[in-house]
């Protein structure tokens, strides 16, 4: 067992990004091949991101010498057994907290904070690994707050607030065309302000593979912009995606006790392949209305087939 306590204290990365010169800057506390890895507060980890996200390509793409690439407040690579509690994690250049290529790894209590204009500071992401649990996190940035990644499973995430951020993303999956494999995936209690996203499943029209079992429950939305969106489409293009004959196979989704606001007017939106259609979508007690007064809210279904149970507003528009 390693323990890495952090009691009232505070990490700081260099500030600068010419610290990393001619080393990885990927990266900035990694640990890698670890079984029983316990990092434990109270304390503060610091990112200093603010001259990363000054250079980064997509925020500025004209910039010469931007940087496609900053570091990762906290890697895990191939560890299994291991845990994260009791930390502040702010600002980091990039991701807080990635888990990659991992096994049995519980996170709880945990404050992650960034701007909402941030670019690309996920507050945890999730890749290539199994028996995951995130639970009592309060997570505000300017991307996903929490991402699953493709060859992920058994994940479970729960009491956790979320916003500002883009909510709790499955993808986007098969970006390179390659075989997903994402399952046993069960998103609850879990409370989103002022998204950009709520629960949301986003893949590459070039991938190929599957998302199954995915329960999204017990949710509560305030002022969200897409309050619950499977996009199968997406591409790098802007305006409509050209229709393809691959795409990832989303099956056996449910919605379930979904309630609160939605920023815009399309609360639901499942956009699916005409090549590799959704199905087994189950809705069931959902209640969206504007957060706008006086503004009504619909839904939007394209190649989605499923079954609604009991109340749904707004209507639903699945498929049988």
């Amino acid at each position: 067992m390693i323990d890495i306590s952090l009691i009232f204290g505070r990490l700081l990365a260099p500030d600068s990004p010419g610290a990393w010169k001619e080393l990885d800057p990927s990266q900035w506390l990694a640990f890698n091949g670890v079984s029983g890895l316990n990092i434990a507060g109270p304390g503060r980890i610091n990112g200093r991101g603010k001259a990363w996200w000054d250079q980064s390509c997509r925020d500025h793409p004209r910039l010469v010498g931007c940087s496609t690439l900053a570091p990762t407040a906290v890697k895990l690579v191939s560890c299994k057994n291991s845990s994260i509690s009791e930390i502040h994690f702010v600002n980091s250049s990039q991701t807080h907290v990635l888990i990659r290529d991992c096994d049995g790894i519980n996170i709880e209590n945990v404050l992650i904070e960034a701007p909402e204009r941030s670019p690309n500071t996920d507050g945890i992401h999730i890749s290539a690994s199994h028996n995951v649990v995130i639970t009592n996190a309060i997570i505000g940035t300017g991307d996903d707050c929490v991402s699953i990644g493709d060859h992920t499973s058994n994940i479970v995430i729960s009491y956790v607030k979320c916003g500002p951020g883009h909510g709790i993303s499955i993808g986007s999956l098969g970006r390179s065309g390659n075989f997903v494999q994402v399952e046993n995936i069960h998103v609850s209690k879990v409370h989103l302000q002022g998204t950009t996203n709520g629960a949301r499943i986003k893949t590459w029209q070039v991938g190929r593979g599957y998302v199954r079992r995915v329960t999204f429950e017990d949710i509560f939305f305030w002022s969200v912009k897409n309050p619950i969106i499977i996009d199968q489409n997406y591409c790098n293009k802007s305006g409509a995606c050209k229709e393809m004959e691959t795409g990832v196979h989303i099956t056996d989704v449910s919605f379930n006790q979904l309630y609160g606001t939605s920023s815009s007017r399309v609360a639901m939106n499942l956009n699916c392949s005409r090549s590799v259609a959704c199905t087994s979508i189950y809705l069931k007690s959902i209640y969206l209305r504007s957060a706008l007064a006086g503004q009504n809210v619909t839904s939007n279904c394209t190649n989605a087939h499923g079954i609604a149970f009991g109340v749904i507003q707004p209507d639903p528009c699945l498929q049988i």
